[in-house]
Parts: structure tokens; sequence; C-alpha cells
């Protein structure tokens, strides 16, 4: 971990974070603007399951696959998921390298802070798995088992878990940063 770390660090700049953010926000809105409502205009107001971040049960992924309709669902896996496959490689990627960069000119890289790093790519991965749940879980309709809709749940929740830990360490590190940046302005300044 500390080689990939110091690797990122290494290579990373508010550049290339920055690219990154804007990459990982384009598609982000092209899911909130496009593939979502073109597939929830079928879903006669049930949220997807990409939506849920408390996770969801056996009788509401039936019910919510059947208010889909065939071409609701054929929607769901062939416009949603496909853009929620890029997704959660430009949301890790981004994020991790935020932390990376924030660390950093905290002075706190070589820490334990560093495993904040690790957050967004446990989203990412948790994402990937949640969409991996509902192809199969669509592809696979009517039959649906109750092991795999609880499987794809525990994704989505452990997504949302670790989503929210990122945004609330990143906040907090964002404060912090702030806070020191003006300490060392108001030094130099009576300086």
């Amino acid at each position: 971990m500390k080689r990939l770390i110091n690797f990122i660090n290494a290579n990373v700049s508010g550049k290339i974070i920055l690219f990154l953010f804007i990459l990982n926000n384009a598609v982000y809105l092209f899911m909130w603007a496009v593939t979502i409502p073109k597939t929830m205009e079928f879903s006669k107001g049930m949220k997807l399951l990409d939506m849920m971040p408390m996770g969801y049960d056996f009788n509401y992924v039936r019910g919510l696959f059947a208010k889909l309709g065939e071409i609701g669902r054929g929607t769901y896996l062939t416009n949603q998921i496909p853009a929620d496959m890029i997704y959660p490689l430009f949301y890790g990627l981004t994020y991790c390298f935020l932390m990376v960069y924030i660390l950093n000119k905290l002075k706190k890289l070589n820490s334990p802070y560093t495993y904040l790093c690790l957050l967004p790519l446990i989203t990412s991965v948790a994402d990937y798995f949640e969409n991996f749940g509902i192809i199969i879980m669509l592809s696979n309709y009517p039959e649906l088992t109750e092991i795999a809709v609880k499987t794809t749940s525990s994704f989505s929740v452990l997504k949302s878990i670790s989503a929210s830990l990122f945004i609330a360490s990143l906040l907090i590190l964002l404060i912090t940063l702030g806070m020191k940046t003006k300490r060392t302005s108001v030094r130099t300044k009576s300086q």
C-alpha cells in the first residue's frame, strides 16, 4: 500500500485531479440527466436499485422489475448499467488521488491517515459488485433468488457507507487544510 501511495503522490498533480474530477462529474451528470430518468420512465415512481443506499429486499426487486417491464429492464441493462460501469473507475481514481494530494499537503501521507485513501476505492469496488449483481438479476428475471438480492443489496449498502465515510473524511481534511493555510498566511503577514 505504501508503494502505491508513494507512486500516486509522485505522479499526481492538481491538473490531473482536476481533469479526473471533470470526467467523473461529466459521467455522473450524464447518468442523472439521461440514463437514470430514461430508465425511471418505466419504473412508475419506484427507485432504481442503484439509488437505494439502505438496500432493498426480494419483494422490492421483484416489484421493481415487474413494473419496469421488458423494455424498462432492457433499458436498465443497456443504458444505465453501462454508464454506471464507467463511473466507479473515475470516482475511485479521482477521490483516491485527491486524498493523497490533501494528505501530502497536510504532511500526513506517511501516517495511519493514508488508509483514508482506500475509502473511494472500496466505494468503487462495491459499486462494481452492485452492478454485476443487478446485471445477473436483470438477466435471470423472472428467476430471482433471495441470495442474489441479499448479496447485491449488501454491496449497495457497503457502497453507501464507504462513500459517506469518505465524504466525512474529505470534509474534515479540507477544513484542516483550510485552517492550516490560514494560520500559515497569518504568520507570513505578521513577519
